[in-house]
């Protein structure tokens, strides 16, 4: 093991992975949880804030455990927009965590729909229930009649910072600020305008940091105390970062829970009229940048979904077998709007559909459809972010778990035309947290050589003909339209 490392915390919408990052770059102790996922009504997602508090706790124990020599510093990387609010003096959380993907307040956005262009114009994003602001508002509202002065807000990675420091710090980076319809993406500030819009008073939310910056020092986790929090970022955020996408056009996509496609735009925050999203991204050396993004709600969830709700795979690594022993889709496409449809689309009540189904469709041709929808999802996002920012992307860098499964690289590549670049190490948003971390105490000494740790592993090139491609596209574009007739 190096004798110099960083910790990194990627705390995602079902576990945590904690790694330690070498000065190469290389991943050299890894530790992960899972913890529950509570649904309370359909369409309604929680999480046990506590839960994932003692995930990130054991999993940083176990690694700092693994460690021979010092941990220089910590890194926080999180699934964004879920909302948690506690108690200032006891660090316990006032009801379970409102996740990123729950609907309960869709009706809400819908009240608030015509302020849609004036908070687009602050923060970017549409009035959306996938962000934080309207689940605070909800938590506010069902909470008995709280005190205000003890109540602290705060997204995955403030929750964290606060309990990492014995309740020391009460703080965010902007990417993460970002998420909430708060905050002015273009002043770098919290909104007074968008806190009164959406009801959510100043006084509970977090001091805002760059992504690169001062968030206190560990305390109350053996091996670890005392070092320094040095970089925080939200996770996709953090996964741009960590593929050293530094350069305005370069563009990655993660496929984890949801697919995440995101093209840096450098200074320019390029407004979106397609139902992109404009949000802050990390700049080489820690600045903030602009970023545009396509959040696919439903990836490799809808792999999940095969395996423990239909039980048509027993393990999600035996998709690409299934997939293969086909020579195609059969006709059947998979939409998994199983919480609506996030962008382009940003269609709250589409729900998910299987299409196309004959007496000849077999499991193999469901487990195949429900791969290639991850593709297709993310082909309408990049096809989209291409049109807006003016410009073409060659080749396009993946990570995530998903990215193992050759046959979804390779029919990405094909739907989409372009090169698909899977680096080494497709953990790319705990290292990214490892390198704003690393940069933060003068490890890696900037981006130029975090460029120099990046190589690829495998590269899939198109192979399908253009006749084909607009067949598959046709017929996804069908399925779309059964999932939104409602």
């Amino acid at each position: 093991m190096s004798a110099i490392s960083v910790l990194a915390v990627d705390q995602g919408t079902t576990g945590t992975t904690t790694v330690l990052v070498d000065r190469a770059g290389r991943i050299v102790a890894r530790a992960y949880r899972e913890f529950r996922q509570f649904y309370p009504k359909p369409g309604w997602v929680e999480h046990d804030a506590l839960e994932i508090w003692r995930t990130v706790a054991d999993t940083m124990r176990e690694v700092a455990a693994a460690a021979t020599e010092p941990i220089v510093a910590v890194g926080i990387t999180n699934q964004r927009e879920t909302a948690i609010l506690w108690d200032r003096e006891t660090g316990e959380p006032l009801h379970h965590a409102i996740v990123w993907q729950c609907r309960r307040t869709a009706p809400r956005c819908d009240e608030l729909a015509p302020h849609g262009d004036a908070v687009r114009a602050k923060t970017g994003l549409p009035i959306d229930a996938y962000f934080s602001a309207t689940k605070i508002r909800w938590l506010l509202d069902h909470l008995d009649a709280p005190d205000l002065a003890r109540v602290a807000f705060g997204t995955v990675d403030t929750w964290l910072v606060g309990k990492l420091t014995g309740g020391r710090v009460h703080a965010t980076d902007c990417t993460n600020a970002a998420r909430t319809l708060l905050f002015d993406i273009h002043e770098m500030a919290w909104s007074d305008t968008l806190c009164e819009l959406f009801g959510v008073p100043p006084s509970i939310l977090p001091g805002v940091k760059r992504s690169i910056d001062d968030f206190g020092r560990v305390t109350g986790v053996p091996g670890l105390e005392g070092v320094p929090i040095t970089g925080v970022a939200g996770d996709q955020q953090a996964a741009l970062f960590g593929q050293t996408c530094f350069a305005p056009g370069e563009m990655k996509n993660t496929y984890g829970t949801g697919c995440f496609p995101m093209r840096n735009t450098g200074t320019k925050a390029v407004a979106s009229e397609h139902g992109l999203l404009t949000t802050v991204a990390v700049g080489p050396s820690g600045e903030p940048c602009y970023a545009l993004e396509g959040p696919v709600f439903i990836g490799g969830a809808a792999i999940q979904w095969l395996r423990d709700e239909m039980k048509l795979l027993e393990r999600a690594g035996d998709s690409e077998a299934a997939a293969r022993a086909v020579e195609d889709n059969g006709g059947v496409y998979l939409v998994p709007a199983f919480v609506g449809l996030g962008a382009p689309h940003w269609d709250m009540d589409a729900r998910g559909a299987l299409v196309g189904l004959t007496r000849g469709s077999s499991r193999e041709h469901v487990i195949r459809a429900a791969l290639e929808s991850m593709a297709y999802q993310s082909h309408d996002v990049i096809e989209v972010m291409e049109r807006e920012a003016g410009s073409r992307t060659e080749a396009l860098w993946v990570d995530g778990g998903a990215t193992a499964n050759d046959f979804l690289l390779q029919f990405q590549a094909d739907i989409s035309n372009k090169r698909v670049l899977r680096p080494e190490i497709i953990e790319s948003t705990s290292v990214g947290a490892a390198y704003l971390a690393g940069l933060g105490v003068g490890f890696w000494r900037d981006a130029d050589e975090l460029r120099s740790l990046k190589r690829t592993e495998r590269e899939f090139a198109p192979s399908m003909d253009q006749e084909t491609r607009s067949r598959h596209l046709s017929g996804w574009r069908h399925a779309l339209r059964q999932a939104r007739a409602r």
